[in-house]
This record gives C-alpha cells, structure tokens and sequence, in this order.
C-alpha cells in the first residue's frame, strides 16, 4: 500500500487575479525584472486595442504578433529572431493557448544553444536545457481553457513531421500570471464554448488518469464545478464578468490538475490538430463522448463521484454521460468530427501518432493504435455505437 501512496507533487505560480489587474502589467514585469519585454501573441489579437494599451503601459517593449493556432516551430524561431533583433529580455505571453505556449518557448530557447527537439518531454532531456539561458515570461490569458498560463510546457508542431511536441523545462513556468476576465470580454460564444470545454477536458481527463494524486484529484473536481455552473452563463451573456473570472480560475485549475496526467482524449486530438489544423478545445470537445465510451469499464466509479460533486439530476455514469451530451448540444458543440473538416483519410498515420503521444500513457485503460484509430473513426462518423464495441 505504502507504493501506492507515492507520487511527487508540484503547484503552480503566482496569479493577480480580478477585473482590471492588467492595469499592472509593467509592475508584474518590473517585479520579474523584465526591462525590455517583447510582447507575444496571436495573429488575431494583434490589432486589438487591448494589445495596444499593453504596449503603450510598457517602455521598450516589442511586438510579436504571428502566431497561429496550433503553434509551430517557425512561429518561435520567428519569435527568436524579433527577441533577438530588439535585445529584449523577457517576454510577455499574452492571449489563447497558442500565444501562450509560443511566448513561453521564445523566453526559454532565447538562451539555449542546442535545437528545439532537443527538449522534447522524454525522460531528462529538460536536463540538457542552461537554466541561465531561459528568459522570464508574465502571462496574461484572454481565454479561458488551456491554461497555458500555469504550465511548465510549451506544445510546439513539428511541420517537417506534422507532430505535435511537447517543450518542456520546470523554468518555463511564467513567473506572474495576470488574470484578468475583462480580457474575456469579447471572446464569441463558439471559442468561449470550445475553449471553455477544453478546460473541462484538462480536469475530467486528470481526474480520471491513475495515480496517487488527491491534490490534482481536488482541484480538479471544482474546476469541474465551476465550469458546469458558468460555463453556460458566460456562453449567454459573454459580458458576465462574474462568470468569466470563474471560467479563467477553472482553466488554470484544469492545468494545473492536469499534471497528475491526461489521457486518450488529448491522444488523438494533437494529431488531428497537427493534420487537419483544427481547434484544440473544439477538437478535445468533440472527441470527449467517444473516448469517454471507450474508458466506461475503468471510470464508472468516477463519473459517479462527479456527477455527485456536479449534482447532475441523473447519477453514475449514465447520468454522467446523458449530461456530457446535453451540455454540448446546448454550447453548439458538433457531434463529429468530420461537422469540423476532419476525414479519415490519415486514420491510421493519426492511431499510431495518438500511441504515442505522451498523453496516451494517462488513459485509465492503456490504448494501442488500433484501438485508438478505432475511436477516432467512430469521432469521424458521429456514431458512439462503434466504441461500445471495442470498450
């Protein structure tokens, strides 16, 4: 027993939090020792007034603004060359998951000899990283899902491979997070409903991840609680500050769980987003059922334990399962994902992908390829049906 109640346990850092906070932005980069920040957002964003005000509130600061979703390594080395070229350093991650995971790879290859694929998340390669060559990162989210924000990883595609990487250092942790849900604000329903799911996902996927963890497990479940009360109010009126600020809480929640480990939801999406350029919290909201399915032998107990923690009117897994599917019919989720552009053109290149892909380890069922094509396949077609059959 004493084996089983092992496990190493790291929590996130520092976040101001409330409507407003961006107003201290240049103290958060002051109080880091950011001097000449370079600004690192999304292609999106760019011309967005709030991004102006950063700038302005900021002296000597840069702006990178050509990321795109799914980021890739172009986009940091890109983001190199601005960091370098302004002699800058520090940077500011400011926007969704992709400008976050791009803002904090910048700051930690600004220092490093060696390539970028030399730091992927196997074993110790972290290891070969100079501590000293990582730049300092503030961290400002305008949606509420990856939680990027509280991460250690960057996930980085590879264009010459169409793989997504996972970019990994314990000092890619952004040193001040500012959370601020007026920045929410204008985000439309459709990216508010993904996004927001996507939160759900990191949570629902940790929770379920074997392993001694009851801190994840924890804060997992009230990420899972918040969301389920205001994710639909922020959803109807996008201008609810109070249900924005609990949104960003959950998504940094569901990060921060999602330590504990993910699982075969995230398996299969980075490689569908890596060939079909989908959106990851889109792509994570509409595979969740089938993966779900997939897993209901080995979660059975834990889907009892949420829908008890959620109150949901109908308890065990059924219960569960029949409110998974409500709510996303309600947020204007598709049932499948061919609804978003996706064929099974490359299903077995995307079972093989999804093997191997670090989340896959945190399924509560271990997964090979073929089960995991199949479960794409069924994600492809809409038909739950073909799941119960392989669960």
């Amino acid at each position: 027993m004493s084996q089983v109640l092992r496990g190493n346990w790291n929590y996130p850092t520092t976040i101001w939090a409330g409507p407003g906070r961006i107003s201290e932005l240049a103290a958060a980069c002051a109080l880091t020792g950011i001097r000449r920040p370079l600004l690192v957002t999304d292609e999106g964003l760019v011309r967005a007034p709030m991004i102006r005000n950063a700038l302005a509130a900021l002296k000597d600061s840069g702006l990178f603004g050509a990321v795109r979703g799914n980021p890739a390594s172009s986009h940091v080395e890109a983001g190199l060359r601005a960091y370098h070229t302004g002699n800058h350093d520090g940077v500011v991650a400011f926007g969704g998951g992709s400008a976050l995971d791009a803002g904090k790879v910048v700051a930690f290859m600004s220092g490093q000899t060696r390539p970028l694929w030399d730091f992927e998340d196997i074993g110790d390669w972290w290891t070969r990283a100079d501590p000293a060559g990582i730049a300092p990162v503030v961290a400002v989210p305008t949606t509420a899902g990856t939680g990027s924000e509280v991460g250690r990883a960057g996930v980085i595609l590879n264009e010459e491979t169409h793989q997504k990487k996972i970019i990994f250092h314990p000092q890619m942790m952004p040193r001040i997070v500012i959370s601020d849900p007026e920045l929410t604000v204008g985000l439309p329903r459709t990216l508010t409903a993904a996004t927001g799911i996507d939160a759900f996902v990191h949570c629902f996927e940790a929770f379920c991840a074997p392993g001694f963890h009851p801190l994840a497990d924890g804060v997992a479940l009230e990420g899972m609680r918040l969301i389920h009360r205001y994710l639909p109010r922020a959803c109807a009126d996008g201008r609810d500050i109070e249900a924005r600020a609990h949104m960003l809480a959950a998504a940094s929640m569901g990060a921060t769980a999602f330590q504990k480990g993910l699982g075969g939801v995230h398996a299969i999406a980075h490689p569908v987003g890596s060939w079909f350029n989908t959106h990851h919290g889109l792509t994570n909201a509409v595979i969740l059922p089938y993966v779900v399915t997939f897993n209901r032998a080995a979660i059975a107990d834990k889907t009892d334990v949420i829908a008890r923690v959620l109150d949901l009117p109908g308890r065990g897994f059924d219960g569960f399962f029949a409110w998974l599917l409500a709510m996303r019919r309600e947020l204007g989720i598709p049932h499948s994902l061919a609804d978003i552009g996706v064929s099974t053109d490359n299903a077995a290149i995307i079972g093989r992908e999804a093997a191997i892909d670090p989340s896959a380890g945190g399924n509560p069922i271990p997964v090979d390829a073929a089960q995991l094509e199949n479960i794409f396949r069924a994600a492809v077609d809409g038909k739950l049906e073909s799941v119960m059959s392989a669960a």
